[in-house]
Order: C-alpha cells, then sequence, then structure tokens
C-alpha cells in the first residue's frame, strides 16, 4: 500500500457503496475516476471524492507524479446506525436503521500485488470419511 485516504461516518449504506466499490477495484486510477465519473448512483460521488483525496495524499507525501501504475483498492466498511422508532398499528413500534459506512481507498503500485492476490487457491473441501453419509441409526429390541 503506497497511501490512502478515509472518510468516515458518510450517510450512506456500506451494501450499497459495495456495489460501487467493485466496480473500480483492481482498476487503475485513471479508469476508477472515469467509472466513477459516470456512474449514477450516490456511492459512487463519495467514493469519488475520497479517491481523489487518496491520489493527492500520493502527489504531497510520496512525490508520485505517475498515476498509470497506481492500482485503486477501496474498502467499505460499516459504522454504527442511527436508530429510530416508527409507530405502527395497534401500539407497535418498528424499528427505523439509518446506516453509515466508513470508506477506505488506498493506492498500491501494481508490481505491489495485495496479500490476496499472492495466496494460492483455496482447496476443495475434503469428503467426510464413510461416503459423506450419516450411519444409519441402530434400535435396541429388548
Amino acid at each position: 500500500m503506497l497511501t490512502k485516504a478515509t472518510a468516515r461516518y458518510i450517510r450512506l449504506s456500506p451494501r450499497k457503496a459495495r456495489l460501487i466499490a467493485d466496480l473500480v477495484r483492481g482498476k487503475t486510477v485513471a479508469e476508477a475516476l472515469a467509472i466513477l465519473q459516470y456512474s449514477p448512483q450516490v456511492a459512487a460521488r463519495h467514493i469519488e471524492k475520497v479517491l481523489r483525496s487518496a491520489v493527492a495524499n500520493a502527489e504531497h507525501n510520496h512525490q508520485v507524479r505517475n498515476l498509470d501504475d497506481l492500482r485503486v483498492n477501496p474498502v467499505i466498511d460499516g459504522g454504527p446506525s442511527l436508530k429510530r422508532i416508527q409507530a405502527r398499528a395497534m401500539g407497535r413500534a418498528f424499528w427505523i436503521r439509518h446506516r453509515l459506512a466508513h470508506i477506505t481507498v488506498s493506492l498500491a503500485e501494481v508490481g505491489a500485488g495485495s496479500g490476496a492476490a499472492r495466496r494460492p487457491p483455496a482447496a476443495a473441501p475434503r469428503a467426510r470419511a464413510g461416503g459423506g453419509r450419516r450411519p444409519a441409526k441402530t434400535t435396541r429390541s429388548a
């Protein structure tokens, strides 16, 4: 990881933001900005803003001038929820959760892959002894 930028407590559902983050993960900075600029979702505006901040951090703190060899890795974490109550029929109460998100965008050089890229593929699950079936129940006879 070369540099990162974070925006916390964004009033946005993390589930919806992850859909947009998956579109730009692993892309170069120019490709990611082009995708985010033309995405109609609100989450794209927030991720684009954090990405531009990460680029500015790389230029200022690490004197990076060539952005073509940087890859984008956005991470969307869930934040605390604002809890509200809405009255329903017959005296019941219905919880409304306004979800918040933490957006972190890190930039890494192309040669420096993440740990997930270097990890070998997971092995297939092994079959249980006995053909994967449970033994039949035995009953006692008196």
